[in-house]
């Protein structure tokens, strides 16, 4: 998917403005589309993880960037005359970011339950959230999110595989960067221009990866069309979703019901993927998201 922004931001897009709209508006119609979308995102990964026995974690990450950028490209029709230098070099390395978090998390997801995949790599962000923040506090939450990885393990991590919670922690520090990197791009190109042209760059750069693992898999019917309904669901139709909230919906709400990506995660790898997780692993996932809602609450931000 796309990650949200400069804000406290779980989930992986450009930065949306804060709303003028009145908070008063419809929340809780407004929050039930964050929550579809949260769900549609993880069905979406729930997708791409059955079909990793044909296409690989690199096979799967090509066909959703390489589908993503397609629809974006038809659908935004990016201006690519008329942009500095430095706005060049910020998109570039924004698709870069967006290419090594998607293959670092799919790697992941080949060794690791969905939810606990998403409750390791949600701690990037989190981490980011806190030393924008500069409040002690923060780092109270980020401790507690620390204690929720730990516990995810057992102890120790020793109940995960290593390798995969690498590719976690990889995917993480690179949502962080992506954060970034997404907020600097929003100011340097119109609409979702930087986005279209970002997701491009991030194709281009799997492309290879993809093809030397999956070959002619990607270009199967079946395949294709579960491709496109992965960069759909995890992606596309999330995005429009959100930025349709976000017309009523606060900031600050925003952020705290998309610190619930890790339990959400948990229930579709549950329901979908039949990936079990035991009670302290639930626990874990718990603390995570209150240590994430915490965050949010504690470090306001202007118009949020």
């Amino acid at each position: 998917g796309f990650a949200r922004g400069h804000r406290w931001p779980y989930r992986r897009s450009v930065a949306v403005p804060p709303s003028s709209a009145p908070a008063s508006g419809a929340p809780i119609g407004a929050a039930g589309i964050v929550l579809l979308g949260l769900a549609l995102q993880e069905v979406g990964a729930s997708i791409a993880v059955l079909l990793f026995p044909q296409t690989g974690a690199a096979g799967m990450v090509t066909l959703r960037l390489v589908l993503s950028a397609a629809v974006l490209l038809i659908v935004c029709r990016p201006r690519l005359r008329g942009h500095a230098g430095s706005a060049w070099i910020t998109v570039i390395g924004f698709g870069m970011a967006l290419a090594a978090m998607n293959l670092l998390f799919y790697e992941a997801l080949v060794r690791l339950p969905l939810g606990a995949a998403v409750t390791i790599e949600v701690i990037g962000p989190l981490v980011l959230s806190v030393v924008v923040g500069r409040r002690a506090i923060g780092w109270r939450w980020a401790g507690l999110a620390l204690v929720g990885v730990v516990l995810l393990g057992r102890g120790g991590l020793t109940e995960l595989d290593p390798i995969g919670v690498l590719f976690a922690a990889g995917a993480g520090t690179m949502w962080a960067a992506y954060i970034l990197l997404s907020a600097r791009t929003s100011r340097a190109f119109a609409k979702l221009d930087g986005l279209a042209i970002a997701m491009t760059v991030g194709a281009l750069l799997v492309l290879p990866f993809g093809v030397a693992t999956a070959g002619p898999v990607l270009v199967q019917p079946n395949i294709l069309g579960l491709g496109l309904a992965v960069a759909l669901l995890s992606s596309t139709i999330p995005y429009a979703l959100e930025l349709r909230a976000l017309r009523t919906l606060p900031p600050a709400a925003f952020s705290i019901l998309m610190s619930l990506a890790p339990a959400t995660a948990a229930t579709a790898g549950f329901l979908i993927l039949g990936q079990e997780l035991g009670v302290l692993q639930l626990v874990a996932v718990g603390l995570v998201v209150v240590a994430s809602a915490g965050a949010v609450l504690s470090n306001p931000r202007p118009g949020g």
